[in-house]
């Protein structure tokens, strides 16, 4: 297989053992569009032959590892300013969107069954709600059957564009989130247990009965997770979709966005998902190895070209053609590849 999800561990482990990964396009970061990596670098590799070795470490690794420039490209979901881009010398643009989601481990709980508005949601990740049962989730599942047990809360333990895109979310719904802990790739988390990357955080809410945790939507899809339903800017209860995700991201006017730089949380419509994101890639204005450059960036063309489909399966929402046609030009004329 020409994708390989690589833990540090597994990195580690490769080089005690001599092994080597043979890829043609080597890329690190967000574990957030990591599935849907995997699928484009599937089909691309048996249209083009060109392989792809993306490591899921986590934004905070991408970022770093772009900034050592140990890879062709770092892959973000906590954006770049366009100030910080241009300190580093480096180009953003979003690749794709999806969408962060809370699940939960409950027994007799069907996905979508529990509703969560943001106070009740940030209250349970800052440690003040302690059981299923507390008054403020009651509230709002009357209809359903809460065990009086305590909650275990599931965080991300590394630097996390997921994190950031989560409490960012928190802040923006609740006042006392955002005093006490605000938004961040690697808060200091007042409760809860940590796990390391989207992949950590399912495994551990999956194992773990009672638990709580928080995903991009493919993972919570892929490892059949209950999810929550959530109370919207607009006061409706929804639950995780294609349709819902959509609804959130056709608010997004990239082309005034400097660097691309776009936060798509709590965004207004009866139909929006309000915990709604981007995913970004990073690379260099002037590439050391322009012939790697290159071949990344036609990777990207044919993602943008042909992998909408393959991102709807999964339920990420594809880049505009509108916004499409703006990131091209773009890679022509800040990307000297040539």
């Amino acid at each position: 297989m020409v994708f390989k999800l690589i833990s540090r561990a597994a990195v580690i482990a490769v080089a005690l053992t001599g092994a080597a990964y043979a890829a043609d396009i080597v890329g690190a970061g967000a574990t957030f569009p990591a599935p849907l990596y995997a699928k484009w670098a599937e089909a691309y590799k048996k249209e083009t032959g060109t392989g792809l070795n993306y490591q899921s470490i986590g934004s905070g690794g991408g970022i770093n590892q772009i900034k050592a420039k140990t890879v062709t490209f770092g892959a973000t979901d906590a954006p770049l300013t366009a100030e910080d881009q241009a300190k580093a010398g480096l180009v953003q643009w979003p690749m794709v969107m999806g969408a962060v989601v809370p699940v939960v481990n409950i027994e007799g709980v069907k996905p979508g069954e529990i509703v969560l508005d943001g106070t009740t949601l940030a209250d349970i990740f800052l440690g003040k709600i302690k059981k299923w049962d507390d008054a403020p989730i009651k509230k709002l599942n009357a209809n359903v059957k809460l065990p009086s047990t305590a909650i275990t809360v599931v965080h991300r333990s590394d630097g996390s564009g997921t994190t950031f895109n989560f409490t960012d979310y928190l802040a923006r719904v609740s006042p006392d989130w955002k005093s006490k802990v605000g938004a961040g790739q690697q808060p200091e988390w007042p409760a809860g247990v940590g796990a390391k990357g989207n992949e950590g955080v399912a495994g551990a809410v999956s194992q773990t009965k009672n638990s709580i945790g928080y995903v991009e939507y493919a993972y919570a899809k892929q490892q059949k997770l209950t999810f929550t339903s959530l109370i919207n800017k607009a006061g409706k209860t929804v639950a995780p979709s294609a349709a819902a995700f959509q609804a959130a991201a056709a608010n997004a006017d990239w082309a005034k966005a400097p660097g691309y730089y776009m936060i798509l949380n709590d965004q207004p419509g009866e139909a929006s998902w309000p915990n709604t994101a981007a995913t970004f890639i990073l690379m260099y204005k002037e590439p050391t190895d322009k012939a790697a450059a290159t071949d990344a960036l036609k990777f990207f063309d044919w993602a943008f070209e042909k992998g909408d489909k393959l991102a709807l399966d999964l339920d990420y929402i594809p880049m505009p053609d509108t916004v499409v046609a703006q990131i091209k030009k773009t890679w022509a004329s800040d990307i000297k590849n040539k």
